[in-house]
């Protein structure tokens, strides 16, 4: 597959590196000659230096014969233009585009993006996806990570192992026989920093990090086991006024349970919008670093703690402060993935990673094969890969145990028509099933593979 990525930083850069290990042939485009001699550098990907939105600068980047263009440079109207010109100049047969001002995303103007006015095939808001992931962590506290799949009927939960921990030193395969009515399966470990996919007869140790698979109605249940006990919040305090603290606040305010929400907002100009946009939220204006203000919005009372700010510092040192203020929880936005090994040190119990969420939203729609979602586990270091079982896939009509898998991968979870199962050896995959699996970044291609893709999805 032809790809033009425009907009070499964090969000493009990640994209190409995905696409670029599955032998795609890649092209990125920047005005920042910096950005694309790092792209060029460190990735098997063409660059081109120049404007994004000109015709003739995609023109040397391929788009005569492009599959695709995903426009991902920090500017709306840059992107929105890039995908018009790729359109009516080029026909460029899928054009993606992040879009960030929520202006631009109102439902009452979805017209505007059909193919004949501005051809947009698919548009992503990285606040709305991180605002809903950050609502994720909240309704989750007891985990660092935590994402659905399956319609909703399954969970994918990131567990950090206390000493305390009841399953420690137990071989997983144990675990399966001692909680057999436990739909709940590990897929995933990391441990002293390195991502792996566990065998049966591994162990679990204090300070690993588990990524476990589980049915929506068993997490509660997966969450105790596991020595986290599930915790209602009723106060919880935002620091970050923006895009995405205003979006989760609205949630929460929509929310069928009462919950006590203050906001911190730096800026005077964002408080006020936001006190207009909210009905029930307490919106002080000042800086969440100020421990009297967070005493003030009652960071030593709130059950969470949310730093949305738009600089991972502040985020991560308002985070440390609530906590010493009583916070019983803290979550805080990072766009820095070098910084995420800070969380254990700092007490900070859980983070949200922009990059990697809108990097999971663009991949989503540009795998092959019925692939119907895509989660980018950490720094790109594995996927969670659902996808629908096709009556001429190589996996179709055995059990798993006959499957030819990779080490690197497992299957977390099956959907049979309406029911999510638990996957054993003897579990048969048959046409029409879902999967959710578990595949470090190097096998993702044996699995695509596996699934039979296909350009002809599009």
């Amino acid at each position: 597959m032809k790809v033009i990525i425009c907009g070499a930083g964090q969000v493009g850069w990640q994209i190409a590196r995905h696409l670029s290990r599955e032998s795609n042939d890649v092209t990125v485009v920047d005005n920042n000659p910096s950005l694309v001699a790092r792209a060029t550098d460190t990735l098997d990907v063409q660059g081109i230096t120049g404007h994004a939105a000109y015709p003739d600068v995609l023109d040397r980047a391929g788009a005569r014969d492009a599959d695709m263009i995903i426009a991902a440079t920090f500017s709306d109207e840059v992107n929105m233009v890039t995908c018009q010109v790729a359109h009516s100049v080029f026909s460029v047969p899928r054009k993606i585009a992040r879009l960030r001002a929520q202006a631009y995303l109102n439902a009452e103007y979805s017209d505007l993006y059909r193919r004949e006015h501005l051809p947009i095939d698919v548009i992503i808001s990285p606040e709305r996806e991180v605002a809903e992931a950050a609502l994720r962590r909240l309704g989750s506290p007891a985990t660092f990570e935590t994402e659905n799949f399956l319609g909703g009927d399954a969970q994918l939960l990131g567990i950090q192992l206390d000493p305390d921990c009841p399953v420690l030193n137990t071989p997983l395969r144990q675990l399966t026989d001692l909680f057999s009515t436990l739909r709940a399966l590990v897929v995933g470990v990391r441990r002293d920093g390195t991502l792996f996919a566990p065998e049966p007869g591994d162990q679990l140790f204090a300070d690993d990090q588990v990524y476990v698979f589980s049915h929506a109605d068993d997490a509660a249940r997966t969450l105790e086991i596991f020595g986290k006990p599930t915790q209602t919040q009723e106060r919880i305090v935002i620091v970050g006024g923006g895009n995405v603290g205003l979006n989760v606040a609205r949630q929460l305010e929509k929310g069928a349970r009462r919950v006590r929400t203050k906001m911190i907002e730096k800026s005077r100009q964002r408080a006020e919008i936001a006190a207009d946009a909210l009905e029930r939220t307490i919106v002080l204006n000042g800086d969440g670093l100020d421990a009297e203000l967070l005493r003030e919005a009652g960071a030593e009372r709130a059950d969470a703690i949310l730093c949305v700010t738009d600089d991972d510092k502040t985020n991560l040192l308002a985070s440390v402060r609530a906590k010493a203020e009583g916070a019983k929880l803290a979550i805080a936005l990072v766009n820095d993935p070098t910084l995420v090994s800070l969380m254990g040190p700092l007490d900070i119990d859980a983070y949200v990673n922009p990059r990697s969420t809108t990097v999971s939203s663009i991949l989503r729609h540009i795998r092959h094969g019925r692939v119907r979602g895509v989660y980018s586990i950490g720094d790109g270091e594995a996927e969670i890969i659902e996808a629908q079982v096709l009556s001429t896939s190589p996996i179709a009509g055995s059990p798993i145990r006959e499957l030819d898998l990779p080490e690197g991968v497992l299957i977390g979870a099956v959907l049979k028509g309406r029911e999510v199962i638990r996957p054993k050896g003897s579990t048969r995959l048959e046409d029409g099933d879902v999967i959710a699996i578990f595949a470090m970044a190097a096998d993702v291609p044996k699995v695509e593979a596996l699934l039979q893709v296909s350009i002809d999805f599009f």
